[in-house]
């Protein structure tokens, strides 16, 4: 199963696909798509066309997108959840299923910690996929979540799996 993983941001948007085949995980690729200027809309179709080349590129079969917390500022929250959008929305005009996770779901995933920093997760990362070169930390963020979408649906075929064989 390949799987892209998005960091949602308006100015850097993290991305990494990595292939899970039963527990071994293979890293593909990783990136930061960019946008610029201060036109909200411009900003919002850069990220938009440079993910659909990303997807276009890699033909994942699944996509994870990690999900917006609130924070103190509204305006930005606000802004956040545009971007986010923008990643739900690409993934899913290709067609694919979208797996979302909060924060401290990806880093107690990953890292065993629900409050861990990014040092901690970009190393957990790196531990995992092994001379994968990162372009950034939202790109680790990115193949964070990545992971953490490969545990739960190997951890979801698995129960299916032993219901069916139960007879459920």
């Amino acid at each position: 199963m390949r799987i892209l993983g998005i960091d949602p941001g308006l100015r850097n948007l993290g991305w990494g696909v990595i292939d899970a085949e039963g527990s071994r995980l293979t890293h593909v690729g990783n990136g930061v798509c960019r946008s610029d200027g201060t036109d909200l809309g411009q900003r919002l179709l850069s990220l938009h066309q440079q993910l659909t080349r990303v997807l276009e590129a890699h033909v994942p079969d699944t996509a994870a997108v990690e999900q917006t917390f609130v924070n103190k500022d509204g305006a930005g929250t606000l802004k956040l959840g545009q971007a986010r959008g923008i990643a739900m929305l690409v993934p899913a005009q290709a067609g694919l299923t979208i797996g979302e996770y909060a924060p401290n779901a990806i880093k107690k995933t990953v890292v065993g910690v629900g409050h861990a920093d990014k040092r901690q997760v970009d190393h957990m990362v790196r531990m995992q996929l092994p001379g994968a070169q990162i372009a950034g930390p939202d790109a680790a963020d990115a193949l964070a979540i990545a992971i953490c979408h490969a545990f739960h649906a190997r951890a979801g075929n698995t129960l299916e799996l032993a219901l069916r064989r139960a007879g459920a």
